[in-house]
């Protein structure tokens, strides 16, 4: 064979080769396969202010599943909108497994449902990767009030209506909602103060006695009763709460309301398989270690993992369900 031909021939394989090799590098990168790669950091999203019951649970899974994963994972706070404003850049993140986020209903459930929000997603929008937390409501007045039992608490609500305010993290949220089922249930009428920051900045009004009454989920009160800076006079549960054993439940009390906020971990749709995969495992991993458990019932969050799939299947009754009593939480011009 003459040089030039030889010399041919090897140029011939080596592009070959290289493209060979770009190939595949292209359909690992497509198919998640090198998920996550070295030095590059996981967003977790978490849609409200640092310090409330999402940001916690959070931060809780955080190590862990920096562990799982074998990269960095970093917590980033996008508080505002009754958890719109991080929902909405959630969604709109690349599908790649960079970024996830923490989604807690009703807000991320409710939020595109109610066309008067202008929400940019759908609930198809989201991939769920698990849930983590049930975290049933609570209604809780300053140790000093003159309310001692939820009764004395609701027929002064009833007596004279909307004489008393109430806090929410934000329209249409978990807390809104349970005003909104206390008032048809019982008659009982609040003026909804919305703190859209999330829990931290409600709690912080309702300390400040800027808000007369604090309606708020288990793990947010749980501290607060200890420190006796609050009186929780009902929780809105089939059972009373392991972390408020004194604490009637409103069923209890002759009002059938059951209320709370349910927590998990998303990505935007459109994972490859084998990275949702990863991340599903991972998440697994972390809300199920024991440690993390641990905390998080100190806290007051009570652990309730389900899978992807079964998160989204529970997802969809959820938007069933809340549609149904829309209308009572509807800004109202």
């Amino acid at each position: 064979m003459s040089r030039k031909k030889v010399t041919a021939a090897l140029a011939g394989a080596a592009l070959l080769a290289l493209t060979g090799c770009g190939a595949n590098a292209g359909t690992n990168a497509a198919s998640g396969d090198d998920f996550p790669r070295k030095g590059k950091s996981v967003e977790l999203i978490v849609a409200f202010s640092s310090g409330g019951a999402v940001d916690t649970a959070a931060r809780l899974v955080q190590p862990v599943l920096e562990k799982e994963l074998g990269t960095n994972v970093e917590v980033i706070n996008k508080p505002g909108a009754g958890g719109q404003i991080g929902y909405t850049q959630l969604t709109s993140a690349k599908p790649d497994g960079y970024t996830i986020g923490a989604t807690g209903s009703p807000s991320v459930v409710v939020s595109p449902l109610d066309p008067a929000r202008g929400a940019k997603y759908t609930r198809s929008s989201f991939q769920p990767l698990g849930r983590q937390v049930i975290d049933p409501a609570v209604i809780a007045v300053q140790p000093d009030s003159p309310y001692k039992t939820l009764k004395e608490l609701l027929d002064a609500a009833k007596a004279k209506p909307k004489s008393m305010t109430a806090s929410t993290t934000g329209l249409q949220t978990g807390e809104h909602f349970a005003m909104a089922q206390i008032q048809e249930t019982t008659g009982a009428e609040f003026v909804p103060v919305h703190f859209s920051e999330g829990a931290s900045q409600a709690t912080t009004a309702f300390l400040g006695k800027h808000v007369d009454i604090l309606v708020a989920n288990v793990s947010d009160v749980t501290d607060l009763t200890k420190q006796n800076k609050a009186r929780v006079l009902g929780v809105m549960t089939a059972e009373r709460s392991p972390s408020l054993p004194d604490v009637p439940t409103f069923k209890e009390s002759g009002y059938d309301v059951e209320a709370g906020t349910a927590r998990g971990y998303s990505a935007p749709a459109g994972l490859p398989d084998a990275v949702a995969k990863k991340l599903e495992a991972a998440l697994q991993k972390a809300i199920e270690d024991p440690e993390v458990v641990k905390k998080m019932n100190d806290l007051g969050l009570q652990t309730s993992y389900l899978s992807g799939k079964d998160y989204e299947t529970f997802w969809a009754g959820q938007e069933g369900d809340f549609k149904k009593v829309l209308p009572l939480v509807q800004k109202k011009d």
